[in-house]
């Protein structure tokens, strides 16, 4: 502590400089979340006021109102909340399995597994759409939410499966051992013993996958036509005015607030077991 405050007492020119590097990051980072939510708030005079009013001093939830009275964003909020649990809660119970497997059981050609588990990681899912779109229309899947539960669970398991195969292979083998010993079998010993030790890491995944069904758009727009099927990012791209040539910035803003804040809660409960996930592969011991 002493050669820390006898650093900062001779370079405070240095301590000035990091603290200013950390708050330019971080309204780098926040500027364009605080620009929506002061946007949301806005009367629309202000909104399209030139020049532009930065902070406004009148403020108005007028814009929140009309989202819930005009459309029916409670069913879309549904449709969001509905296909990404689903699709993350099938990612997880057919990730978790197979992850151990692969780090475990060794199974015949597991090399092979992971190198296509990690193609298949690098492959942009747009280029998925065609193929997804001929199958769904065969299956007569369309305004479905198995239509997009299918495919958000199909192209967040290979992240699901990496993440937790690291995981997996830094627990020690003395556990699994000492359950064998007691009479228990692969399964019992994966659910009652292994899950629990791994819950940093299912619950990273976890909201990566819930994140990323969330925010899907491509997928949700093609397959999901009818109103109220629609999910929120659709939703929040599709808000109309009463004119044409008019942008209704205010409600727009008012609907990504609202689509962004459940994940913001739950990004902020969970940021110690997602830190904890994320950093306890990098380190082999």
């Amino acid at each position: 502590m002493a050669v820390i405050s006898k650093e900062s007492a001779k370079n405070p020119g240095k301590k000035v400089g990091l603290w200013i590097a950390i708050l330019l990051v971080a309204v780098f980072c926040l500027a364009p979340a605080m620009w929506q939510l002061l946007t949301s708030v806005k009367l629309n005079q202000d909104i399209s006021h030139v020049p532009t009013i930065y902070f406004p001093t009148r403020f108005t939830l007028n814009h929140y109102i009309d989202l819930f009275i005009r459309r029916p964003f409670w069913q879309y909020i549904f449709n969001s909340a509905l296909v990404s649990i689903i699709s993350t809660a099938l990612s997880l119970a057919i990730g978790a399995p197979a992850a151990y497997a692969l780090a475990r059981l060794k199974p015949w050609g597991g090399k092979f597994i992971m190198a296509g588990i990690l193609i298949v990681t690098l492959f942009p899912g747009i280029l998925l759409f065609l193929g997804l779109l001929e199958i769904v229309q065969a299956l007569h899947l369309s305004n479905n939410y198995l239509a997009l539960i299918i495919p958000y669970t199909a192209i967040n398991l290979p992240l699901t499966i990496l993440v937790l195969r690291s995981f997996f292979e830094q627990l020690p083998k003395d556990l699994e051992d000492s359950a064998r010993v007691d009479g228990y079998n692969t399964v019992q010993m994966l659910l009652q013993i292994l899950l629990p030790m791994t819950v940093p890491a299912l619950i990273t995944t976890g909201i990566l996958t819930f994140i990323f069904a969330w925010n899907e758009f491509i997928f949700a727009l093609t397959f999901m036509t009818r109103e109220e099927m629609k999910t929120i990012p659709v939703a929040a791209a599709q808000l109309g005015s009463a004119s044409t040539l008019e942008i209704p910035y205010g409600p727009i803003a008012a609907a990504t607030v609202v689509g962004t804040f459940p994940l913001v809660l739950l990004v902020l409960f969970f940021q110690r077991k997602i830190v904890q996930g994320l950093t306890a592969g990098a380190v082999k011991g």
